[in-house]
């Protein structure tokens, strides 16, 4: 616990960290509202549930497109010009809604060229954000850093559905306001950053190709990235399908909306407190068996979501998920930002994050399919069973296994040039 609140402390004391936070945990609430905000405007203008979902893909399909060149940009490119840059367009997109709305000129065709760039936007910050935060991070503190990120993305996902909501109903482009004005705020923070950020290679020292092949033979090269990289994006389909199955479930039982509501409340709200309490969990249990142990961890927990259909039952399996949730994403996250040297960062990141996002918008396909196949108890039960054989994949790994506490994690080596 000593160690844990001297973490707290630093990081309290970390300017350029505080910087980071705090801007990014504004605009991120900015993108919440926008998020939920875009498809409840294109159903408005088409009374489509195909556009309105239309308008959520072309958010992601920019954001994923965008990640693997954006880990390039973040390693050759001064990491916070990419963010200034990326938080300045998105303020300026977001700002050419509110001004069509302003004019009534807002067409479909303009909202889904927003969420296109700004999902570009976005997919070009992420990896340079988190190569800024291995820069202004000590390596010890990593795990306490990436817990508080965790807690970010909660608050905002807490916060944006209601708030979204609100302000559409006030008006369509209210939510684009908002979202204008967070990611001015994040900008404005990002300009007063002291640390240095700029590249470890110069930009012109190889092509980008390149560059990005160095990224990715790195990344397969060591065995505990390739489980991650075969892992990942599985499990996220295999749990998000569940919940989307079970969400589902609550729907047709006729459940009120309100009801629904504050179970995604609840969830959040656990989702919370797992990440202030991520960086005991982390600090005290082997990273690898705290990986395998919450890999497993979704299986007893939707076993009550086969057997009762209910927003209580649905709130307490999803909410003791997410609360070990935060612990797992921190501390492989930290482990692998502290063994990846710093000039690879980026790359090694925007591939784990391409390659984690790749079968996210599958799972509410499988969801729907499982369940007018099978019925709602057996559709859970199956996507059960997915689940454990997917948490077989880090249970069966040493490399995973053999990740030790925090304190014991080697430190990187300078890049050396990989074989292709």
């Amino acid at each position: 616990m000593v160690r844990i609140m001297s973490s707290y402390r630093a990081l309290a004391r970390n300017h350029d960290f505080t910087l980071l936070w705090v801007g990014q945990t504004i605009s991120e609430l900015g993108s919440r509202v926008s998020s939920f905000a875009m498809p409840l405007v294109a159903y408005a203008m088409t009374h489509s549930a195909f556009w309105a979902a239309t308008a959520e893909a072309a958010y992601l399909l920019g954001m994923v497109g965008m990640l693997l060149p954006g880990g390039v940009l973040a390693d050759r490119c001064h990491r916070l010009v990419v963010m200034r840059s990326s938080q300045g367009a998105g303020a300026l997109l977001y700002a050419s809604l509110v001004v069509a709305g302003l004019l009534g000129a807002l067409t479909l065709a303009h909202l889904l060229a927003v969420a296109l760039l700004t999902g570009l936007a976005a997919g070009m910050f992420a990896p340079a954000e988190t190569s800024a935060i291995r820069t202004v991070v000590a390596t010890e503190d990593l795990p306490t850093a990436l817990s508080q990120q965790q807690a970010r993305q909660h608050v905002a996902s807490l916060a944006g559905g209601p708030l979204g909501g609100a302000l559409v109903a006030a008006t369509r482009w209210a939510p684009f306001l908002f979202d204008t004005l967070s990611y001015a705020v994040g900008w404005v923070l990002l300009g007063r950053v002291r640390t240095d950020l700029s590249a470890r290679t110069a930009a012109g020292s190889r092509r980008p190709l390149h560059d990005l092949g160095d990224g990715l033979r790195f990344t397969w090269s060591r065995p505990f990235f390739r489980v991650l990289l075969a892992w990942s994006p599985l499990v996220n389909l295999a749990v998000n399908a569940l919940f989307f199955v079970a969400l589902l479930r609550l729907v047709e039982a006729g459940f009120p909306a309100v009801q629904i509501g504050l179970v995604e409340a609840t969830i959040g709200g656990c989702g919370i407190l797992g990440a202030l309490a991520a960086p005991w969990l982390i600090d005290r249990i082997a990273t690898g068996t705290l990986t395998v142990a919450i890999a497993w961890s979704f299986v007893p927990l939707s076993l009550p979501l086969a057997l009762w259909n209910h927003p209580v039952v649905m709130a307490g399996a999803a909410s003791v998920g997410l609360f070990l949730n935060p612990a797992g994403n921190a501390g492989v996250g930290s482990y692998r930002m502290a063994i990846t040297p710093p000039e690879l960062v980026g790359r090694v990141q925007s591939a784990m994050q391409f390659t984690s996002m790749l079968a996210m918008p599958l799972a509410p396909a499988l969801a729907g399919v499982l369940l007018a196949a099978l019925g709602g108890r057996d559709a859970v039960l199956a996507l059960t069973a997915l689940t454990a054989l997917v948490a077989l994949i880090p249970t069966l790994s040493s490399s995973v296994r053999s990740v030790p506490r925090p304190v014991d994690w080697p430190r990187p080596q300078a890049a050396q040039p990989v074989a292709a």
